[in-house]
Parts: structure tokens; C-alpha cells; sequence
């Protein structure tokens, strides 16, 4: 059964076999829905949601296993995560979304962006990247699950929060390191092992860029050292017309760390959409 649509941050839906807990504000036609990254929560997009709302309706999910979408016992991946979000849409009747991923979140984006393209108006594509893990690649991330595994999650995540952050975000923007620093330290050792997993396994989608044909945006940090500016770049040139926005002073969460910069390109994008009318459907 679909649910009818209530405004609100913190709600929970039911779909495939879990429940999500979503915030939903504001209000239009096309819904922007934000996919964060790893391993982080829906509150990364908080700045987002709180400029939009009086004029879009915007949609922050926590993806399976992470925030208040709780669940320890599946195996992740990004085609599951995936499956998750269009039945998440289909249970709050949305047929078409725009959708914005920053990091696993995009991986996500891209994800069912192939798999189900006609479900999406625009796509926004915020530091991260289409390719997969080479082996060495994958073979490093299961070495650090073997750590922490056998160490804890501390050390992992100590690293993790300072490679994300510009280094003037370090010194400078304590409170927000601080902030990233609890949602991250809120995941079991379970779900930073399984989540890690999901980021070796998934699939490569930069063969499908060129098949893109919708809107999109492309923002990376330009000191980002997760997913590196050259990863923005490729996808700006395999996916036609695409607008690739850098913002200085940003690592791999720039939205975070420079977020009225990014919101303007945001707020551009979305307004330039409008007046394609994709908004207004």
C-alpha cells in the first residue's frame, strides 16, 4: 500500500523488507531527491533542504544501513541500494525525481540512472566518479576491512574524516569536522565493514555515461582526494551538455564545506530547469 504524502523530517516508509527514514520538505512538482555518501547520513544535506525548501520539495533518504535506516543483517551493494530507492519512490507515488548523489551517493545515482533512466528528469553528480575499483583497488579496500575487523572502527574513521575535508575545513571549521565526526562514529563496526564491501564491489558505470540525455550537474571540491577532480572532468565530457562546477577551498564534501557555493550552483541549475519546465510537470 502507498502512503500518502507527509511533510516532515525523520519519517519512515516500508520497502523492500526494511524501512528508510526520509526528511521531506517543502513543496513542488518534480521532487529533488539527495543521496548522501559514505558513511555518512541524510543530515549531510541539511543545508541543501533548508535553501530549497520555501521554493522546491526536497527529499533526504538514509540509504539501508546507514543513519536511522537501520539494518544489519543484509549483504549492501549498490544495485540493492537501488532497488531500495525506486521502490522508496514508488511507495511515495513519485514517477519521476531529480536526483542529486554526492560520493557512494552518486555512485547510486548513476546506478539506477542506467538501470531505470526514464524515472529521472536531471541528475546531479556531486564528488564522485563512474569508475570501478581496479583490483589493487578492491584488494586494499578488503585489507582495511581485515583491520578493522581486528582493530576497530577508530582508526578508519579518524582517517576517513581528515581525507574529506580541505585542510583549511580541518583547521578552521571544527564544529562541522565535529559534526561529520559523530554521524560517522554513529555506524556499527557491521555497517562501516559492510558499506566499505559495497564500495569494492560495485560496478563501473562510465560505459552508460554517454547514453545520459538528461540535465546534469557536476560539482567537485577541487582539493577533493576521494574522488579526484579528473573523475568530475571525464564524466563533464562523456556526458553530453553536462555543466562541471569546481569549487575552491573543498575537499571530497564540498557541499558541506563551502555550501553557498554550491547552493548558487544548485539554486542555478534548478532554476535554469524551471524554465525547461521540468520542474513544473
Amino acid at each position: 500500500m502507498k502512503t500518502t504524502t507527509i511533510k516532515g523530517y525523520n519519517l519512515k516508509v516500508n520497502v523492500n523488507n526494511f524501512t528508510i527514514s526520509y526528511d521531506d520538505i517543502g513543496e513542488g512538482g518534480i521532487p529533488i531527491i539527495f543521496l548522501h555518501g559514505y558513511p555518512f547520513d541524510k543530515t549531510m544535506w541539511h543545508g541543501q533542504i533548508d535553501f530549497l525548501k520555501t521554493s522546491h520539495r526536497a527529499i533526504a533518504c538514509d540509504i539501508r544501513g546507514f543513519g536511522k535506516s537501520k539494518d544489519e543483517e543484509s549483504t549492501l551493494s549498490i544495485d540493492l541500494f537501488g532497488d531500495d530507492l525506486m521502490q522508496f519512490m514508488d511507495q511515495l507515488n513519485i514517477d519521476k525525481a531529480i536526483i542529486c548523489g554526492l560520493s557512494m551517493g552518486g555512485y547510486l545515482a548513476l546506478n539506477v540512472m542506467k538501470r531505470f533512466p526514464s524515472h529521472f528528469e536531471a541528475l546531479i553528480l556531486c564528488d564522485t566518479q563512474c569508475i570501478a575499483d581496479t583490483t589493487e583497488g578492491k584488494e586494499k579496500r578488503y585489507k582495511t576491512i581485515e583491520e578493522i575487523e581486528a582493530e576497530g572502527v577508530t582508526n578508519f574513521n579518524e582517517g576517513f574524516i581528515k581525507k574529506v575535508f580541505h585542510k583549511d575545513s580541518i583547521k578552521n571549521k571544527t564544529k562541522l569536522v565535529e559534526q561529520l565526526r559523530n554521524v560517522v562514529f554513529t555506524n556499527s563496526k557491521n555497517i562501516i565493514t559492510k558499506g566499505f564491501a559495497a564500495l569494492a564491489e560495485h560496478s563501473e558505470t562510465c560505459s552508460s555515461l554517454s547514453k545520459i540525455s538528461i540535465p546534469t550537474l557536476i560539482i567537485c571540491g577541487r582539493e577533493d582526494q576521494v574522488t579526484p577532480l579528473a573523475q568530475s572532468e571525464f564524466m563533464n565530457k562523456n556526458i553530453k551538455g553536462s555543466i562541471l562546477h569546481i569549487i575552491d577551498n573543498a575537499g571530497h564534501v564540498s557541499n558541506l564545506e563551502q555550501p553557498k557555493e554550491f547552493n548558487k550552483y544548485l539554486g542555478d541549475f534548478l532554476t535554469d530547469l524551471s524554465g525547461f519546465d521540468v520542474l513544473n510537470n
